[in-house]
């Protein structure tokens, strides 16, 4: 297999992290990468605060896959999707056909969890977890003219930010949990309760404790019905449930999969020359991390070792920034099921919050307005 090329399967962040880093090292070696989509690079983050900005989809996209496969010398298949992996013959399956690989790397990212809901608008539901997918809801928006209502499914991370953005670009949107309080698996109660307070008279009407039925046609709009018996006019419904790793063509192949594509510390699957990491991957903490620093942790590794340098994975423990400019947040929740309480206090006008476990160890810390420096002083007292 010596004359295969490397592939990596996937144009994200992940695929394109792996192809920088081993071209840090490797110039040489025949580098493919093979995509469904259109192969531009662009910062997927970007994708829930691009709004207010005025950003189109075309806009967002930094480079395309000829400029990325120039810049690094390597061969870009878009539009072409991955059908089977033969582990055995070292060999993937694509719509174009067989080809073989030297190693391989998945960087297949994640889908969004659907909500079984009813009514005849329900495959009107947009999730935005691909640029195309930021393409179609600038589309919706637009048609929708200045002022659309949006009615979000979902008051986690990726809604909170879209509602934030859709309401600073002119829209009103509500926002409907079934929690008590937004971000509530990754915010303590006080930083929730602040990014209520800076909402407080905008244009997000939140709806919690409650749950989307049914999304129903209603003339030229929709009608969302919530399990508390009410319902929210709608000119467009986005849901922002979560997101699940993709799973399905590890699992066919006979890769150890739980919640994500197992990979030990080094990013190996449990099929030899094969690799996971991003949003596709469960690292060997057990861990799935949907974000960026992960992903750019275990982009170096890989890369690094591809190109003959073997290096584990490094994961350090970091605050998630949430991207609400209305209150900027950092988070880093304690571990599933951890049991202790959060006290919170004002730091230089800043709600400071930590979780502290029944041994008095801090687990877990929350800020609003965060600095870097107070970022990296909580961070060091969870560390220790």
């Amino acid at each position: 297999m010596s004359a295969a090329p490397i592939v990596i399967v996937g144009a994200g962040m992940a695929a394109y992290g792996v192809a920088r880093e081993l071209r840090k090292r490797d110039p040489q070696t025949a580098l493919l990468l093979v995509t469904g989509d259109a192969g531009g690079a662009y910062a997927k983050p970007m994708l829930s605060n691009a709004l207010a900005l005025g950003r189109s989809a075309a806009q967002l996209q930094t480079h395309s896959a000829a400029q990325m496969a120039g810049q690094l010398n390597m061969t870009v298949l878009a539009h072409t999707r991955v059908l089977e992996l033969d582990t055995t013959a070292h060999r993937i399956v694509t719509g174009a056909g067989p080809i073989g690989y030297r190693k391989l790397v998945l960087a297949l990212g994640a889908e969004p969890i659907r909500l079984a809901l009813k009514g005849d608008a329900a495959e009107q539901v947009l999730s935005v977890n691909h640029l195309d997918d930021y393409a179609e809801l600038r589309a919706r928006l637009d048609a929708a003219g200045a002022g659309a209502r949006v009615t979000i499914l979902g008051a986690g991370l990726i809604g909170c930010e879209f509602a934030d953005d859709l309401a600073a670009a002119g829209h009103r949107v509500t926002l409907v949990d079934p929690n008590p309080l937004p971000l509530a698996a990754l915010a303590a109660p006080a930083l929730a309760r602040a990014l209520l307070a800076a909402w407080a008279g905008s244009a997000i009407t939140l709806r919690l404790g409650t749950t989307a039925n049914l999304v129903r046609r209603d003339g030229a709009a929709l009608r969302v019905e919530l399990a508390d018996g009410s319902s929210v006019a709608s000119d467009l419904v986005l849901s922002a449930v979560g997101l699940r790793p993709a799973l399905a063509l590890a699992q066919a192949a006979g890769l150890a999969t739980r919640r994500g594509i197992m990979v030990d510390g080094f990013g190996q699957t449990s099929a030899a020359d094969v690799y996971a990491l991003g949003d596709c991957a469960e690292y060997s903490n057990g861990a799935v991390l949907p974000y960026v620093a992960p992903l750019m942790a275990a982009a170096r590794a890989i890369g690094a070792t591809l190109a003959g340098m073997a290096t584990p994975i490094e994961i350090r423990n970091d605050a998630v920034l949430v991207k609400t400019p209305s209150c900027k947040l950092a988070l880093s929740p304690p571990p599933t099921a951890s049991l202790g309480a959060w006290t919170d206090a004002t730091d230089a006008g800043r709600l400071v919050a930590r979780f502290h476990d029944d041994q008095g160890r801090l687990r877990g810390y929350g800020l609003s307005q965060p600095t870097p420096a107070l970022r990296a002083a909580l961070q060091a007292e969870l560390d220790r």
